[in-house]
C-alpha cells in the first residue's frame, strides 16, 4: 500500500477528485481524468477498415510522456502486478503449458528485454527465449522478418505483455506482430495465434463495424479465450470487441479503499459500450435491451488515472517507465485471468455463468444514452462494465 500511495502522490491523484474524461487541448488530443493528462499512444481515427489501439500513456499538461529511467531497487509509480492481483484476488500463478498470445499491429525490436526488466523489477519468473517462456513471431508465424517498429504500437504491445505477465507468471506468451494496423492483418495475425496453441488471444484495438464482416471468422476458435478491449473513446462500439465471438472487456477507476475488499471500481469514462447494428447476440448474453450483441462483457482497470507501470518505448524509443491506461490495460489483464484459470473455454459464455465470482461495478456512466445500461451502470449487467470484475479466476 506505501507503493500505491507513493504512485498516486507522484502523479497527484487526488483521493476525492471526480474522475471525468474532459478535453483538455484539442489541438493535441490531450484529455484529463481527475488531476492525470494523458494522450493516446496510436492518434488519429481509424480509416475504414483499420484498428487503432486503445493505450493511453499518462503525461504533463503539454503531452509529453511522463517518463523515468530504470533505477535499481527504484519501485515504478502506477500500480504494479501485487496491487493489481490484491485488487482482483488472483493467488494462482498459471502454467507454462498454457499460450498466451499477444496481437498488435507493426514490430517492436525491444520487446524481450523490456519484458524482462518489467518481470525483473517486480520479482515474477524469467521468461526469454533461451528458456522457452517467450517467443516472436510475424503474422505468417515466422521467427523473423518482423514488421517496422512504430512507437505507439510498441507502447501498446509492452503494455500488453506486461499485464499478461502481471495476471499470469506463469504462462508462456509470445507476440504476434501484424504487418499494418488493418482488419485484414490484424486477422491473419489472429489466426497465426490460435495455429500456434494459443489458449488465450489478446486484442487491444478496435475500429469501426463497417466492413468488419470479412475479418470477424478470425476471431472465432473453439476452446480460445479471444479478449478485446471495448475502446477508449467513451460509449460506442468497436469491432472486435463486437464480435459474438469474443470476450470484450471495459474499463474502471480503481481506488484503494477501506472495504472488506480493500479497493472499489467506478466506471472509467472513456471505456467504450453499445448495441451492435450487425452482429447477432450470442445464446449465452442475456442483458435484454439490445436485440443484438451488446458489449461489454466484463471489466478491469482502464482509467489513466488509476493507471498501470510499464517499462517500454519512452521518446526516441529509449526504454523507460510509463504509467498507462486505456481498455487496452483490462483486455490482456483479464487475458492473464483466463491463463491463470487454465481451464475449458467457450466464447465469453463462463463468466455469465459465474457472476457470483464477479465484482459487481454499479456507479458511473461513459456517455449520454438516455440514462441507460447501454452507458451507464447499474446493478447486474451494464454495458460499460460488463457483468463486473475478477473476483478471482473462478469466473475465467
Amino acid at each position: 500500500m506505501a507503493r500505491l500511495a507513493a504512485s498516486i502522490a507522484t502523479f497527484t491523484l487526488l483521493a476525492g477528485t471526480p474522475i471525468s474524461l474532459v478535453q483538455a487541448q484539442s489541438a493535441q488530443g490531450i484529455l484529463k481524468s481527475g488531476n492525470v493528462y494523458h494522450a493516446a499512444v496510436c492518434p488519429g481515427q481509424a480509416g475504414p477498415a483499420t484498428a487503432r489501439c486503445h493505450a493511453r500513456v499518462v503525461t504533463d499538461d503539454r503531452g509529453n510522456p511522463i517518463e523515468r529511467a530504470a533505477a535499481p531497487n527504484v519501485v515504478p509509480s502506477g500500480f504494479g502486478p501485487s496491487d493489481l492481483r490484491a485488487a482482483y484476488k488472483i493467488t494462482a500463478q498459471g502454467s507454462s503449458t498454457t499460450i498466451i498470445a499477444i496481437v498488435d499491429a507493426y514490430g517492436y525490436t525491444n520487446a524481450e528485454s523490456d519484458l524482462a526488466t518489467y518481470r525483473s523489477t517486480y520479482g515474477l519468473p524469467a521468461c526469454t527465449t533461451a528458456n522457452g517462456c517467450f517467443v516472436k513471431y510475424n503474422q505468417a508465424g515466422v521467427k523473423g522478418s518482423y514488421p517496422r517498429q512504430n512507437t505507439g504500437w510498441a507502447q501498446e504491445s509492452a503494455l500488453d505483455l506486461d499485464m499478461a505477465s502481471a495476471m499470469c507468471p506463469g504462462c508462456k506468451i509470445i507476440l504476434v506482430q501484424a504487418n499494418s494496423a488493418s482488419f485484414s492483418d490484424l486477422a491473419a495475425a489472429v489466426n497465426t495465434a490460435a495455429a500456434l496453441g494459443a489458449r488465450v488471444i489478446s486484442n487491444s484495438y478496435g475500429g469501426g463495424e463497417n466492413g468488419s464482416q470479412a475479418y470477424e471468422s478470425a476471431y472465432d476458435h473453439v476452446g480460445v479465450a479471444v479478449t478485446v478491449s471495448s475502446g477508449d473513446s467513451g460509449y460506442g462500439v468497436q469491432f472486435p470487441a463486437s464480435s459474438p465471438h469474443v470476450i470484450a472487456v471495459g474499463g474502471t477507476t480503481l481506488k484503494s479503499n477501506t472495504s472488506a475488499r480493500g479497493w472499489g471500481e467506478t466506471v472509467w469514462a472513456g471505456a467504450g459500450s453499445g448495441c451492435s447494428t450487425i452482429y447477432a447476440k450470442p445464446s449465452w448474453q442475456l442483458d435484454g435491451g439490445c436485440a443484438m450483441r451488446m458489449e461489454a462483457d466484463v471489466a478491469a482497470v482502464a482509467d489513466p488515472a488509476t493507471g498501470v507501470a510499464v517499462y517500454g518505448p519512452g521518446r526516441g524509443g529509449k526504454p523507460a517507465w510509463l504509467v498507462f491506461g486505456g481498455t487496452s490495460v483490462a483486455a490482456p489483464l483479464i487475458g492473464g485471468i483466463y491463463g491463470a484459470n487454465g481451464g475449458a473455454v467457450n466464447y465469453g459464455s463462463t463468466p455469465y455463468a459465474n457472476t457470483g465470482a464477479l465484482f459487481d461495478v454499479t456507479s458511473g456512466s461513459n456517455g449520454s444514452c438516455g440514462g441507460t445500461y447501454f452507458c451507464t451502470a447499474r446493478a447486474g449487467y451494464d454495458g460499460p462494465t460488463g457483468l463486473g470484475t475478477p473476483n478471482g479466476i473462478t469466473a475465467f
